[in-house]
């Protein structure tokens, strides 16, 4: 088989190959091109996790509120709607038929409608994942915490939501995992991640498996990383005697 890995040195206009592999003057590179791409792969991906958490912790908090039904009727149907459309037809919804219906959208940039498509998806799958671990503490905490004179909103905020973050790790590491693979659907809507990168590249140049090897091998290291920082907060935050969701589960 023929190789040729040189092909991410060679210039996207002209294709001269670039000593160094880098462009210079405004020229860029094909490893210029997808290390941009990485780039905003990486980017709506955090700013989307960061979305997700935010919608998640308070959709999946109100979904655990004693007494007060409305709040659980909200937050199932929150989680109901999103997690059940597919990511890629919310995508499209956000980018074709929110701005006809609200036409002071149609200046959002589709980095940000991918953002907030993909953030609102997971905020659904992190929502389930925060009731849940709020749900396995013992009853007997959240009355601690109302004993002790603090109000309902201390009491998630001081008591049950640390504790229920430590159980619930484990799938939030996969979770962050998912958001950086579903991100590759912003191809769709023309952000240049390392997805419309790839399809591109191997169109121009014709080493479709040399750039996809290349794609993939990012990702690989994303995930890897990923997976780290996730084991090493766990790690950190581990409470002698608590056992994980993970953990549990292989009981």
């Amino acid at each position: 088989m023929n190789w040729d890995w040189q092909m991410f040195c060679e210039d996207t206009l002209d294709r001269t190959l670039r000593e160094g592999c880098f462009g210079k003057d405004g020229d860029i590179t094909y490893l210029d091109w997808m290390l941009s791409a990485w780039g905003w792969t990486v980017s709506v991906s955090l700013l989307a996790l960061i979305l997700a958490l935010l919608c998640g912790v308070v959709i999946g908090t109100l979904r655990t509120l004693e007494g007060r039904p409305w709040t659980v009727r909200f937050g199932n149907a929150w989680v109901e709607f999103f997690r059940n459309i597919p990511l890629l037809v919310q995508i499209f919804l956000w980018y074709h038929v929110v701005p006809a219906i609200f036409p002071a959208m149609k200046s959002v940039s589709g980095f940000t409608l991918v953002v907030l498509a993909l953030g609102f998806f997971t905020s659904a799958r992190i929502a389930e994942q925060v009731r849940s671990g709020i749900q396995a503490l013992p009853r007997g905490q959240r009355y601690a915490g109302l004993a002790m004179g603090f109000t309902t909103w201390q009491t998630y905020r001081y008591v049950l939501l640390p504790n229920a973050f430590r159980i619930i790790i484990p799938p939030l590491t996969s979770e962050t995992m998912n958001i950086f693979k579903n991100s590759s659907v912003a191809f769709a809507v023309s952000v240049t991640e390392l997805t419309m990168f790839a399809m591109q590249a191997q169109e121009e140049t014709g080493r479709g498996i040399e750039v996809y090897l290349a794609v993939t091998g990012l990702y690989i290291i994303s995930a890897f990383a990923i997976n780290r920082i996730m084991a090493f907060i766990e790690k950190r935050s581990r409470v002698p005697g608590m056992v994980s969701a993970g953990a549990a589960g292989g009981h």
